[in-house]
């Protein structure tokens, strides 16, 4: 691997303690809806698309109501989550003082990732941020872009960052490397190391003092 000119972040369990948070959200928004009760493993099987994407499939002849009640549901409950996972602003400042740029690439909505950034106070070290569309995962379709518009810097001089499956999939797709992060409670590195990324890592400090040697 080369020394590294860029960093790709995903959000969700990558960045911040999110998908507690984002699950609570769907449950409260969804079940008066839907006039039931919905599981997480009913939530969590429709991540890929953004958030659109799991009130169509979960609350469809609520729509309008549903992405509108999840997007207030989320802002206000966010104390549930109240900062990134410790280090990562300190990681972030590292980068950005070594002159590593930095963008996200999430299956996030655009709202409720601005939202999460705000209340971190850390939408500042990201130069460029692509985010989730309801119909399908576009994570491969995001990075590719965010690779585009860094014209200057090649495959082997950026890496993404992202704690699931699917993260090691799109990189893989897009061809650059990928670094798994298994440093959440909702992390799964059982699923995450038979996929071979380049790197795993079980805490944010081990990313950290690895990321020295390549910057």
């Amino acid at each position: 691997m080369q020394k590294l000119k860029a960093v790709i972040f995903d959000l969700d369990g990558t960045l911040a303690n999110t998908l507690p948070l984002c699950i609570s959200a769907f449950r409260k928004s969804i079940e008066p809806l839907a006039g039931r009760e919905v599981s997480d493993a009913e939530i969590i099987a429709t991540f890929g698309p953004s958030e659109e994407g799991t009130i169509m499939a979960l609350a469809p002849d609520h729509y309008d109501k549903g992405v509108s009640d999840y997007l207030r549901i989320y802002e206000e409950s966010h104390a549930m989550c109240p900062a990134p996972f410790e280090g990562v602003i300190e990681l972030l400042d590292v980068l950005k003082n070594q002159d590593i740029r930095i963008a996200m690439v999430t299956g996030k909505g655009q709202v409720s990732a601005d939202i999460s950034l705000d209340k971190f106070g850390i939408a500042h070290y990201f130069e460029l941020m692509e985010t989730g569309i309801p119909h399908g995962p576009s994570k491969p379709k995001g990075i590719q872009a965010i690779l585009d518009m860094w014209d200057d810097i090649t495959k082997d001089e950026v890496i993404y960052v992202g704690d699931a499956p699917g993260d090691i999939t799109a990189c893989r797709q897009v061809g650059i490397p990928v670094i798994a992060a298994a440093w959440a409670e909702t992390a799964e590195p059982e699923l995450l190391l038979p996929m071979l990324p380049d790197e795993l890592f079980y805490t944010v400090d081990d990313f950290a003092e690895w990321l020295k040697d390549h910057i």
